[in-house]
């Protein structure tokens, strides 16, 4: 039996979704986002399933570094930038491109003796008020990097939307239109499009689209599907029953006895729990897929176990394979009883949790 619980990762779900992107943004390079560990699906496993991607985008040098060292030349863009000057060199040496979002960042570069220049994306505040230059600052800061020697030209313009996942918000279009007025006569390439953005406004696709949870196969949109776009899921969560029980009406089960039955029936114990990153808050009712159908989730899911209802006339056997989410079950859909996003259940599964890549 192989081990439980396991993330099962199908590299052709992984490479179908990307060329189905590029049907999407048939103009735009594809800058894939392979952050926390791969959106949960494994870093290096990402990056080697689709390593015709045009780029990966990452949040942490140490992930850029992995990847690295793992074999990949592709470009690689760390998109919240560097934090410590000693990491510069670091940047020049295996040829990492960053994010530039504010002033500190900038003095590091000014202050720096570098062996060579770096490849810069200036990130502008067009709306999402988290990171990047606001408009009055973009025209010194532009400035600053041009003079910089340190900076390789011609410097890169990005921006990031703050609610392209709610497609009838024009917020949207005002980022798009402030962002374009201010570089559009500017050298160097362009990003805007998250995953949302590519999948619903296809405006913003431009030279670079940066795809994260759509490249999973899920979409980014409360109450839409990946499958929805041609995409599809590239992790199924497994785990196995490890008991079946006779439940006699008015016992309870689990922690703080918060589920009673009502009548006579048969409960599992399934071998995953908020120790392997389910939601402990995962509510009553929330199903799980076991031998063809869906059954609910009784009681509070705790650290290495939740119940699911059988029922009466259930034949199921310990041993017998429950899918969490996945082909059977969108995550999206998982998510949403919880009352959660799907890129929260994908990227909170702990090292307890095998993940395993599927040909």
């Amino acid at each position: 039996m192989k081990p439980f619980p396991r993330a099962e990762i199908s590299r052709q779900a992984l490479q179908d979704n990307l060329v189905r992107l590029r049907e999407i943004a048939p103009n735009s390079k594809v800058m894939a986002v392979v952050k926390a560990n791969g959106y949960g699906h494994g870093l290096l496993n990402v990056a080697q399933c689709v390593d015709n991607a045009d780029g990966f985008g990452l949040a942490r040098l140490e992930e850029a570094l992995q990847l690295r060292e793992g074999g990949v030349k592709a470009k690689l863009l760390l998109l919240e930038g560097c934090f410590r000057q000693t990491d510069l060199p670091l940047l020049v040496q295996h040829q990492i491109d960053t994010v530039v979002h504010h002033e500190s960042q900038l003095e590091m570069l000014e202050n720096s003796t570098l062996s060579a220049p770096i490849t810069v994306w200036l990130k502008v505040d067009s709306g999402m008020h988290r990171l990047g230059f606001g408009l009055e600052q973009f025209d010194d800061v532009y400035q600053r990097l041009i003079d910089c020697p340190n900076v390789k030209k011609p410097v890169h313009l990005m921006t990031h939307f703050a609610c392209a996942d709610e497609p009838d918000n024009n917020l949207t279009q005002q980022q798009m239109d402030a962002f374009t007025q201010l570089i559009s006569d500017l050298p160097g390439d362009r990003t805007l499009a998250n995953s949302a953005g590519t999948l619903f406004w296809p405006q913003s696709q431009c030279d670079w689209i940066r795809p994260g949870i759509a490249l999973y196969g899920v979409s980014p949109v409360f109450g839409d599907k990946g499958t929805h776009h041609g995409l599809q899921p590239a992790m199924e969560l497994v785990s196995n029953l490890i008991a079946v029980r006779e439940h006699k009406a008015g016992q309870s089960v689990g922690y703080g006895a918060h589920w009673t039955a009502d009548k006579d029936t048969k409960l599992g114990v399934v071998a995953i729990g908020y120790g392997d990153g389910y939601p402990r808050n995962a509510p009553e009712g929330t199903p799980v897929w076991l031998n063809g159908r869906r059954v609910p989730i009784v009681g509070r899911v705790s650290m290495d176990m939740l119940t699911v209802d059988l029922g009466a006339e259930a034949t199921d056997q310990v041993g017998d394979l429950v899918q969490l989410w996945g082909q059977a079950l969108a995550v999206e859909e998982v998510a949403e009883h919880i009352g959660t996003i799907a890129y929260e259940l994908v990227t909170k599964l702990t090292p307890r949790v095998v993940v395993d890549l599927q040909e």
